[in-house]
């Protein structure tokens, strides 16, 4: 059975610093911090539609929380976990918040993940956006949490100021050294109250297209998956706030579909033109077409002609190519 986040949001809490992109109320659609009984409230209410489960703080810097703040939600959570409907507790936080001594309070109560937004791995990068870490520090983060026994997750960002295509694929390298489990993937997005939109008013900073988001983020998810790594989400949530509020960048509310209908045209693209027989999962057949069927015109137009068959045998995003002749 596929397991679904209950995810609590803690916006903006803990970090210290202020990057140039950061504005967690817009991101996340919250503005009120959750209190204890706000978890217990989340999980129940999740619970009682069935299902398997991982609670999730997610929006801040979580191990950098006041400390009884910090253990207040995990007490709410922790009872909830118990390896089968409520698997285990997943966090995100800074690198540069994660010591021994975090991670040994994490593991008492339950947490089973660690999430590190590392956004790049290229000092000047993280130096002109304000991240207030280093790339070493993503390392050294990275290597505690993975021996105190926790499932590692990274993030990362693309179109930052100041960094290029090269730069996404050189931190994605680094990231796959680091062999972590999960990964995520964001491209920047324009919001107000930032350094960032200061920046883009001013016209020293050019944001990604949507066009050019959505090919390099394609490179990146094949780059991870190639090597054993899940990639768990590309782009911000589609939230409300963030549609109204964003002032330019790559921003789509279903975009990482876009990203897979690429990724899947590219698989395609790999095979010299022809009539083929496309074996794919059912749930992967939307984003085969791609919207409004943009993937299918864009094949015809180079010379791909596909009749798509579905094949519960394989997984998401996977598919298997037959030629086969004109006539066949």
């Amino acid at each position: 059975m596929k397991k679904s986040n209950i995810a609590i949001f803690v916006p903006h809490l803990g970090c210290k610093n202020d990057c140039s992109f950061c504005n967690q109320r817009v991101i996340t659609g919250r503005q009120a911090q959750p209190a204890p009984d706000d978890v217990r409230r989340s999980v129940e209410t999740a619970l009682a539609y069935g299902g398997v489960y991982e609670i999730a703080f997610f929006g801040g810097s979580f191990t950098a929380v006041d400390r009884h703040y910090m253990t207040a939600l995990l007490e709410a959570a922790a009872p909830y976990v118990d390896g089968k409907t409520v698997t285990g507790i997943r966090i995100s936080t800074r690198p540069d918040a994660v010591d021994e001594e975090v991670l040994s309070v994490l593991k008492s109560y339950h947490v089973t993940s660690v999430e590190l937004g590392a956004q790049s791995m290229s000092d000047r990068v993280l130096r002109l956006n304000g991240r207030g870490h280093s790339a070493q520090a993503v390392r050294d983060a990275a290597c505690r949490v993975r021996k105190a026994g926790f499932s590692l997750g990274l993030q990362m960002m693309t179109g930052l100021y100041g960094d290029t295509d090269a730069g996404a694929i050189y931190t994605a390298k680094e990231f796959i050294a680091l062999h972590p489990d999960t990964v995520r993937i964001y491209p920047t997005v324009v919001l107000p109250h930032t350094k960032l939109a200061a920046l883009y008013e001013n016209g020293q900073y050019v944001p990604q297209t949507l066009e050019e988001a959505v090919a390099l983020c394609a490179r990146l998810y094949a780059m991870f998956t190639k090597n054993g790594i899940r990639v768990i989400r590309m782009g911000l949530h589609a939230e409300q706030s963030m549609q109204q509020a964003k002032l330019a960048g790559a921003y789509h509310p279903a975009f990482g579909e876009l990203v897979a209908s690429r990724v899947l045209r590219d698989r395609i693209l790999a095979y010299p033109p022809g009539h083929y027989r496309v074996y794919i999962c059912p749930g992967s057949v939307s984003k085969l077409v791609g919207q409004k069927k943009e993937n299918i015109r864009a094949l015809e137009a180079l010379g791909y002609h596909l009749q798509i068959v579905r094949d519960r045998a394989l997984q998401d995003c996977d598919l298997r190519l037959e030629h086969v002749t004109e006539n066949a």
